[in-house]
């Protein structure tokens, strides 16, 4: 990343002013504000972004600067205006303008002084904020109801709740050139990886790139690469539940300034398959849950290829089972009925993302009803193509993981393709590509379908079994935990 050179500070305030109006933009945009003040017969200026500073605290450190007297400052006035004098948290001095050009842009407020090398930074900053609210994506019957939101100092807060270790390091970094998106590498260092950890702190120093328009999905793109591969090699959550059990385990978790998704790293293919709501239940509960969910999720991988090939082929089918195939097939091949459908889904899906919440019900029975029934009648569609990609469908909704679902989806449409070309020979190919695929993955150095392949025996019955946490007392060893013990 492209370092800017340093500008030192001088004593004298009417080049720091200049300098700071100059790279500021103070008299071109209307929110930078500079006010030129006097307290202790001492020119001062304060620089400050307009909206992203806390005026009750300000005014408040201007009035007690305001009672100073000139003799208060005439020995060490630096710094007895850090420690005596502006009586708040966080205050540092720095040496370089260019750096408080950079502070002042993400809140903080910048105080230039006559006669003193070094400028000021009061980080009374505050953001527009909402409150922590239960995510829409990872919701559960019972549980906490708070979320991540899109302020950086309120997830640490939410995930240090959390995690009360002494040993949970919250690294800070600032990526973007122009952006400056401040970042929080998290990870409980009595536990996770010393090396893991280096390497994604290295992977995140590496990105080169004007800013973060994205957040957390630019992020991702930049460290995990592969970047035609669909699956995603990390987790995201907005769960500050479900990120504390990962620190726990041994992972670390990413926090971008602007997003309310936290990205979890390193995770497996079955990371994206697990949900809070299993472990809100009794462990037998939770396992028919996840057995539940399993085949949802391999049902909207593998039952529209398979029944194609019933359809395509019949004498594959057992008699016991000939009705599997379709009684009217339409008007329109199979394969081009499949494809209309999963456009269809597709564009439903878009459209409810953007219609009003009080139309979204109207519009699902429009869809549901009216066109389904209607294509069915005149021929265009089959009631077999209706009834098995909506259970594809469902099947891909039930997925926790948002992306792993859409991933999921492609390679379906995929096996479709390869299986209406080829019949039986693409239908085994093409899983068998998929399957290879998925073994050559890795993210930062942990097999994509651990503990399956390669093939851990007690990981993967907690893979397949909810199992009771008093018997999870091992964290994952593929992770190389310093303490594997719970």
């Amino acid at each position: 990343m492209e370092k800017i050179e340093k500008q030192q500070v001088s004593q004298k305030i009417n080049e720091n002013i200049q300098y700071l109006r100059h790279a500021l933009g103070v008299e071109k945009s209307f929110d930078v504000i500079q006010l030129d003040v006097e307290y202790a017969e001492r020119k001062m200026a304060l620089f400050l972004i307009d909206g992203l500073i806390k005026d009750d605290i300000l005014h408040y450190l201007m009035t007690l600067l305001a009672s100073l007297e000139k003799e208060q400052l005439e020995k060490d006035p630096l710094e007895k205006l850090v420690k005596k004098y502006i009586p708040y948290v966080e205050v540092e001095a720095i040496d370089d303008l260019n750096a408080a050009v950079d502070a002042v842009l993400a809140g903080p407020t910048a105080l230039v002084v006559d006669g003193i090398d070094r400028v000021i930074l009061i980080d009374a900053r505050t953001y527009p904020v909402r409150g922590p609210e239960e995510p829409d994506i990872e919701r559960v019957v019972r549980g906490s109801r708070d979320g991540f939101v899109e302020t950086l100092v309120f997830n640490t807060a939410l995930t240090r709740r959390r995690v009360r270790d002494k040993t949970l390091r919250m690294e800070y970094m600032q990526i973007g050139r122009r952006s400056k998106t401040d970042i929080v590498v998290c990870y409980i260092e009595d536990i996770a990886d010393e090396e893991m950890v280096a390497k994604l702190k290295e992977a995140l120093s590496r990105i080169d790139t004007d800013g973060l328009p994205m957040a957390e999905k630019t992020v991702e793109e930049f460290i995990s690469g592969r970047h035609w591969n669909p699956y995603p090699l990390v987790r995201y959550t907005e769960r500050p539940d479900t990120a504390a059990t990962h620190l726990y385990e041994g992972h670390a978790c990413i926090i971008v300034d602007g997003s309310p998704s936290v990205i979890i790293t390193p995770t497996t293919f079955w990371h994206h398959l697990q949900h809070a709501e299993e472990y809100r239940n009794k462990p037998l509960i939770g396992a028919y849950l996840r057995f539940v969910r399993f085949l949802a999720v391999w049902a909207s991988i593998f039952l529209l290829p398979l029944w194609y090939l019933f359809a395509a082929n019949p004498h594959l089918l057992p008699e016991a089972i000939s009705y599997v195939g379709p009684n009217e097939p339409g008007e329109i091949p199979l394969f081009i009925q499949f494809l209309i459908v999963e456009v269809g889904i597709d564009m439903l899906r878009m459209a409810a993302i953007h219609t009003p919440s009080s139309l979204a019900t109207a519009l699902g029975l429009v869809a549901a009803l009216m066109i389904g029934q209607v294509a069915v009648e005149v021929g265009l569609l089959s009631n077999e193509v209706i009834l098995y990609l909506s259970i594809a469908a469902i099947g891909t909704f039930s997925t926790p993981s948002y992306e792993m679902s859409l991933a999921n989806r492609m390679i379906r449409i995929g096996l479709l393709v390869v299986t209406a070309i080829f019949h039986v020979y693409g239908f085994v190919i093409g899983i068998a590509l998929w399957l290879i695929m998925l073994i050559r993955m890795k993210s930062f150095s942990v097999p994509y379908l651990w503990p399956f392949i390669p093939f851990n025996l007690r990981a993967m019955r907690d893979v397949i079994i909810r199992s009771p946490i008093p018997l999870k007392n091992r964290r994952p060893r593929i992770l190389k935990p310093k303490d594997p013990d719970r």
